[in-house]
């Protein structure tokens, strides 16, 4: 690669880790093609982006960012997991890989809204709910007040008729 075409690739990479969420780091020597294709597959398909870069040009893009406490980690084959939207189903994919090619693809570590995060935190970030049913579960916590207080206003006509008809075979009965 010449000069001008390195600074464009550190330009460009910079711009999306200022636009990241979420970023990890992995090591992935020994992986095959096909398991390369299969994670990137399943990172696609969760609106993650995977790139292989050289360390150098990942500390150059990394600096004036707050990815930049990622620097201790740039040794050895480095992969780049990138989230614009969930980190949480990246952490997911990603751990799930690690977990089933132990051998070929380790976490290093990775960044959540400019904090350092360790493999343990993103192990643990991936152990959430995802989105959608942590949503879910928000939505039911602030309905289930008002449902309850319909519920009691509902009971008292309710009561209140129920009452009434007893009173009226009451009186039918005699």
């Amino acid at each position: 690669m010449n000069k001008e075409t390195k600074q464009q690739q550190v330009a460009e990479l910079h711009d999306k880790l200022q636009r990241a969420k979420a970023v990890f780091l992995a090591d992935f020597r020994g992986m095959n093609v096909e398991q390369a294709t299969t994670l990137r597959n399943e990172l696609r398909s969760a609106a993650v982006e995977y790139k292989v870069v050289k360390n150098t040009l990942l500390e150059l893009a990394s600096r004036e960012t707050d990815k930049g406490s990622l620097s201790q980690h740039f040794t050895g084959p480095t992969a780049i997991a990138l989230s614009y939207d969930d980190p949480v189903s990246a952490a997911k994919v990603l751990s799930k890989f690690a977990k089933t090619q132990s051998n070929t693809f380790k976490l290093k570590a990775g960044v959540l809204t400019g904090k350092a995060i360790s493999v343990a935190d993103i192990q643990a970030l991936a152990d959430l709910p995802s989105r959608e049913v942590l949503i879910a579960k928000l939505l039911g916590t602030i309905n289930a007040p008002v449902a309850n207080f319909v519920g009691v206003l509902a009971a008292v006509p309710g009561s209140f008729v129920r009452a009434l008809n007893a009173i009226k075979v009451q009186k039918e009965g005699n």
